[in-house]
């Protein structure tokens, strides 16, 4: 099952076989799997959108500490 879904439905979809070969190449996985990441993918289109818009516009500061802290 799904992380974070209720239920799982089994659909019959036509997809290019170029496409899907080339998806799978990608993904290093089956089918299934395959079809999974691309899905999540477009569901959080949104989201990705959103964190282009914020490029540039926010200003992130890494003191020392923090940088000492990953040696």
């Amino acid at each position: 099952m799904l992380t974070g879904m209720s239920r799982e439905k089994k659909i019959t979809v036509h997809i290019p076989g170029g496409l899907l070969e080339k998806a799978r190449r990608e993904t290093g996985e089956g089918i299934t799997e395959t079809v999974r990441q691309g899905l999540r993918l477009v569901a959080a289109g949104d989201t990705y959108r959103k964190l282009r818009k914020l490029r540039g516009k926010v200003k992130i500061e890494i003191d020392r500490e923090l940088r000492e802290d990953r040696g």
